[in-house]
């Protein structure tokens, strides 16, 4: 059986699978256009579980597009607090001030449209036109990667962007219209979370797609996908600075450029400074200095390793702001990789 005719086979069994297995998420209760772009967003390189209760959140405060275009960044960002990966959410404030004034407050049909907008790649652009609209177009991400390479035991890299556009030319010959071409988006993403899986023994007798599954028939289900390894992460090495006086503590904003961008911290040096010297540094008259942990964040392509300490001064400083623990949590949006130090306050 050649490569197409397997494809129109399988995706046929995986339409009808997923209509009775799919598991009942939030948004595919409600797959309205707005629906299934914020959901997809919140989904890049975030676990489904920790989405759901932010896209409650965000669709209670922002529950369509004029109210996301309108929103303010600070407001906007705390919504988003703890899902990382911040420019997603600055990028859909952004595609949606586009949307109100080039597509009539709608997201378009069509996946060329939809990647004209600011954080809307192929994928993304994939899902909603199939999802939302019924368009024949693939979404291909690394889960429809993995079930592809193992259905047709390719041994291609799927790190490389080749990979991905053949990947994506194969399905879009057999994908259906309608109703059909969502189902069959969400039956091979659901195929790689639950059965397919990617660091775990696949779940192959459960899979309906066993009996056509050439990896599975050739009794090596777990040799694909194929992908080169990644580059190694640079270490950084920071200083955290909870500076506090009386009952507040010091915070700032971050530059609206670069990582982080736009976000509250606390006072942080990079390396492993003495912390009486860096608070001196400021012109601070320090009271007691007390070690506050050491935490590790990881980012796509750096790691911070962060050693904290709680330094109490007789006055407030001038160039940061000065806020309480209530206020900080209630205001301020401070990044996934400061909120070990949020809680030691």
């Amino acid at each position: 059986m050649d490569d197409l005719s397997l494809l129109r086979e399988s995706t046929a069994r995986l339409i009808d699978w997923c209509a009775k297995a799919r598991r009942p998420l939030p948004w595919r209760l409600s797959p309205t256009p707005y629906h299934v772009w914020i959901s997809e967003i919140m989904l890049q390189q975030t676990r489904i579980e920790a989405v759901i209760s932010y896209y409650a959140r965000f669709l209670e405060a922002l529950p369509d597009i004029p109210s996301l275009a309108a929103v303010e960044e600070d407001r906007l960002l705390k919504l988003w607090e703890g899902l990382g990966y911040y420019s997603r959410a600055r990028n859909l404030r952004r595609a949606a001030r586009r949307v109100m004034e080039e597509f009539g407050g709608e997201l378009p049909r069509k996946a060329s449209q939809l990647k004209t907008l600011p954080g809307i790649g192929d994928y993304t652009a994939g899902a909603i036109a199939s999802i939302a609209w019924g368009e024949p177009e693939p979404a291909v991400d690394g889960n429809v990667l993995r079930v592809m390479t193992r259905l047709l035991a390719r041994d291609d890299d799927i790190a490389l962007p080749k990979t991905k556009a053949e990947i994506a030319l194969l399905l879009r010959g057999v994908y259906p219209r309608g109703e059909k071409a969502g189902l069959l988006t969400e039956g091979i993403m659901e195929l790689g979370e639950t059965l397919c899986l990617p660091n775990a023994a696949p779940k192959c007798g459960e899979c309906p797609l066993h009996t056509c599954c050439r990896a599975f028939l050739a009794g090596e289900p777990e040799r694909y996908p194929v992908k080169s390894p990644p580059k190694p992460r640079r270490v950084e090495r920071r200083t955290v600075l909870l500076l506090a006086c009386g009952e507040k503590y010091a915070v700032r904003k971050r530059d609206s450029r670069g990582l982080l961008a736009g976000l509250w911290e606390f006072p942080n040096v990079e390396g492993a400074c003495d912390p009486t010297e860096a608070a001196r540094a400021l012109g601070a008259k320090v009271l007691a200095v007390e070690p506050c942990g050491e935490a590790k964040h990881v980012f796509t392509h750096v790691e911070w390793h962060m050693r904290g300490y709680r330094i109490t001064l007789a006055r407030e400083l001038p160039g940061f702001v000065w806020k309480t623990k209530e206020e900080i949590q209630a205001d301020c949006p401070i990044p996934t990789a400061l909120r070990y130090y949020q809680k030691k306050l």
